[in-house]
């Protein structure tokens, strides 16, 4: 250990330009996961906070959930067999407010349950983001596909459906705004939840996010940005440390004719990629969590504690491998070989 301090404090430009890269590469790799956890949040999040369960939709939609109707004799069977069962319908749509201005807002409706708000006939809950746009407890909405109004009976925390806010009506509204009578989807939570249904297909929760069209597609340009980010990180150890390594041939070739063994070369190495890695990371966090802290209201910002501890994790163990590849070519240094070839 005490050789791989004085060789960092021999050689520091070298590792505080490395120690750098790997800072801003990390700090990176944070913000853009936060983004993409804010973002799921903001598209998902009517679907991501519900208990564990499973969603049952006709097969002959094709898992286009907006497709999907649910034959009212199986609905009702399904709600009487199996406790905690809710069918639900989710739906694009739009309210004027009382300026008449249009409002994009996703329509959500659902049998009696626990798990989804409830609101009488020309009532309306509506996510809290509508309250920033000047809508107010006791406002009159309308929509030109009803007869009636909708009098706003409240907001809820949280709760939105592809990038829109969600807002709760009763079945019998929506039933009359989309002219239809039967419901899309089932939901049963997952201790009371059968894993096959005849006539229906199911869908776990994680399974059913995927056929949201555009957050299947967010999600995985995002993720995949981040992993590539991660990758470049174990690149960066091994090309550093395999150029190192290079350049100090005599050097180790000297080392090992005085008896000094192989493993303690590499213990070397990895306390430097540790020393490197855990110093970038933890200013990379400390400034990833302020931002996280201090995010602009509207910004789809999220990072988890939880997260962050995975992301470096998967970091150090990166590290750990590009680190190694590069060192294995110590092993194959032969004392007198290399004092003949290299310079110290």
């Amino acid at each position: 250990m005490n050789l791989a301090f004085k060789e960092i404090k021999k050689n520091k430009v070298r590792f505080l330009i490395l120690g750098s890269i790997v800072f801003l590469v990390s700090l990176l790799t944070f913000i853009i996961s936060g983004l993409a956890n804010g973002l799921s949040q903001d598209n998902a999040s009517l679907i991501k906070d519900l208990p564990e369960g499973q969603f049952y939709m006709n097969p002959e939609a094709e898992e286009t959930y907006n497709l999907s109707r649910i034959d009212s004799g199986i609905q009702e069977k399904l709600i009487n067999d199996y406790q905690g069962a809710t069918a639900l319908s989710i739906q694009m749509g739009f309210l004027n407010d009382q300026n008449d201005k249009q409002q994009s807002v996703v329509f959500v409706t659902s049998t009696e349950s626990e798990i989804f708000s409830n609101v009488k006939e020309g009532e309306i809950l509506l996510d809290r983001s509508m309250e920033e746009k000047g809508i107010k407890v006791g406002d009159r909405l309308t929509n030109p596909q009803f007869s009636g109004e909708f009098i706003v009976k409240g907001f809820v925390d949280q709760t939105k459906f592809s990038h829109a806010a969600v807002a709760f009506i009763n079945m019998e509204n929506y039933k009359e705004i989309y002219r239809v009578n039967d419901m899309q989807l089932v939901f049963i939570p997952k201790e009371n939840a059968p894993e096959e249904i005849t006539g229906l297909q199911s869908f776990s929760k994680q399974e059913f996010l995927k056929t949201i069209p555009s957050y299947k597609a967010e999600q995985m340009t995002l993720n995949m940005i981040v992993w590539f980010l991660v990758v470049i990180s174990g690149m960066l150890f091994a090309i550093f440390f395999y150029m190192m390594n290079v350049q100090k041939i005599g050097l180790y070739g000297i080392l090992k004719a005085i008896g000094l063994k192989t493993s303690r070369l590499f213990t070397m190495m990895w306390t430097q990629m540790i020393v490197i890695t855990i110093t970038s990371l933890a200013l990379s966090i400390a400034i990833s969590q302020g931002f996280n802290i201090i995010a602009p209201e509207g910004m789809p910002f999220s990072l988890t504690f939880n997260t962050t501890l995975i992301l470096s994790g998967v970091f150090l163990v990166i590290g750990f491998i590009g680190t190694t590849i590069a060192s294995l070519q110590i092993r194959k240094i032969e004392p007198l070989q290399a004092i003949q070839q290299g310079e110290i």
